[in-house]
């Protein structure tokens, strides 16, 4: 599949690009892109929740009522679970929602998101990206020069780029990615890739080399 390249003013330079069957020419596996999504927002959880339980609720221990001769179910303490105030009964206790996937497998989930993007033409290559200050209105000039203005767009830079993150946080359908950290969930998410050329060459050596 061969891409045009432009330039950060939306201008087609011109020259055009043949992206890598072995990056952007997989059968997507559909499988594989969920459990690595599965494992992406899994990892995102904090595990703080947390309810006490009957041992762990401020109250007194003090016996209710008698055991016997009220017409009532037994009833031992007001820290029971039955009565209001009352523990938790198997609430919800601090845990790890992480688990472990295979590196292949991984890798088989972003080759295979990075090739339904290509195979719906939703891949797009510039030049270089590059601001000399933070600026957002800047920012939004080249999206909209790229006609991305209304659309998820998932940028990909070979190394951080300060001054591009910077310009472009406060768009809400803008996302930043650096090559090497590029994740399933966020090229599922994304309406549109946009990469530069050195974030490809970046791509391509990294999962090339798999």
């Amino acid at each position: 599949m061969e891409l045009s390249v432009f330039n950060i003013a939306g201008e087609d330079t011109g020259r055009k690009v043949t992206l890598s069957e072995a990056v952007f020419g997989q059968e997507p596996n559909q499988h594989a892109m969920y459990l690595d999504v599965k494992q992406y927002l899994a990892n995102q959880r904090q595990g703080t929740h947390k309810s006490k339980e009957r041992n762990e609720v401020a109250g007194s221990t003090k016996k209710i009522k008698k055991q016997k001769g009220t017409g009532g179910a037994r009833a031992g303490s007001m820290k029971s679970p039955i009565f209001i105030g009352g523990g938790r009964v198997f609430g919800p206790k601090p845990r790890d929602y992480s688990f472990k996937l295979n590196k292949k497998l991984k890798v088989l989930a972003r080759l295979s998101a990075l090739s339904n993007l290509a195979r719906e033409n939703k891949v797009a290559l510039i030049d270089s990206l590059t601001f000399e200050k933070p600026k957002t209105s800047d920012f939004v000039n080249v999206l909209s020069k790229l006609n991305f203005s209304n659309k998820k767009t998932l940028i990909v830079t070979a190394n951080k780029n300060a001054n591009v993150y910077l310009s472009s946080r406060n768009l809400q359908k803008v996302k930043i990615a650096e090559a090497a950290n590029l994740n399933t969930y966020d090229i599922l998410k994304a309406d549109t890739l946009l990469l530069t050329e050195e974030s490809l060459t970046t791509l391509e050596q990294l999962y090339t080399a798999e």
